[in-house]
């Protein structure tokens, strides 16, 4: 038997635009994988409780802006702690084009836009997580 995916999802600062991320927490919990939620978080904070709870995958979400000045912190933050081999970073929310291709170039998996459905997020997901195991990346 497959190794559930576990999946820690945040709002980004202090967004408080939670429904979207609420939406996906549930669709990824009825795709079989095991949901964290810690709601609103700093850089820091995110990192440490992925650290804590051994996830796959760190899933941000963010409505209010912040998606590139606590976005990259956040990678920086993973990197330090040498996580962005083996754990799966997420971003999703409403932000300019520009900026969607900007969060991929500074190190961002994947990158969820207004319209993504449940099985582009779903698929991607799985997708991703087995690539860094076949990558020998998982822990």
């Amino acid at each position: 038997m497959a190794k559930k995916i576990k999946v820690l999802l945040a709002k980004l600062g202090l967004d408080v635009h939670n429904r979207g991320i609420i939406t996906v927490a549930k669709e990824l919990g009825d795709a079989g994988m095991e949901i964290v939620y810690i709601g609103n978080s700093l850089p820091g904070e995110i990192v440490q409780a992925a650290i804590q709870e051994d996830v796959d995958v760190i899933g941000v979400s963010s409505l209010g802006g912040a998606h590139l000045t606590l976005g990259k912190p956040l990678l920086d933050a993973a990197r330090q702690e040498k996580l962005t081999g083996s754990v799966v970073f997420a971003i999703g929310g409403v932000f300019p084009p520009e900026d969607a291709l900007r969060l991929k170039e500074i190190g961002y998996d994947a990158v969820f836009t207004p319209g993504a459905t449940r099985d582009e997020i779903v698929n991607s997901i799985e997708g991703l997580v087995e690539g860094k195991t076949a990558g020998g990346g998982m822990k």
